[in-house]
């Protein structure tokens, strides 16, 4: 009985993922797809509306953080030095 239940729910299940890959996954995609369009023409728009500066100008939008402190509690610095021990 046990196996027959198996059976029945394996190709339940087989049958559920052949309709869905041949009749909601391509829907699904389209409208991914369609998304991921949409956003791409958004930025290129944004990009081209940009008024360019001079030639060779540097434009710096945002300065980065200072975030980046050392700590100085880690320890010692080590100078290391080979020793060969060739007698």
């Amino acid at each position: 009985m046990g196996l027959l239940k198996t059976i029945a729910i394996l190709v339940i299940i087989y049958y559920f993922f052949k309709f869905f890959s041949r009749y909601i996954a391509p829907i699904f995609l389209k409208k991914v797809i369609s998304n991921v369009e949409k956003k791409y023409k958004e930025q290129q728009q944004n990009q081209q509306q940009k008024p360019e500066g001079k030639v060779g100008e540097t434009i710096i939008a945002k300065k980065p953080s200072n975030s980046k402190e050392s700590n100085k509690d880690v320890g010692d610095y080590v100078d290391y030095e080979e020793i060969n021990d060739d007698k």
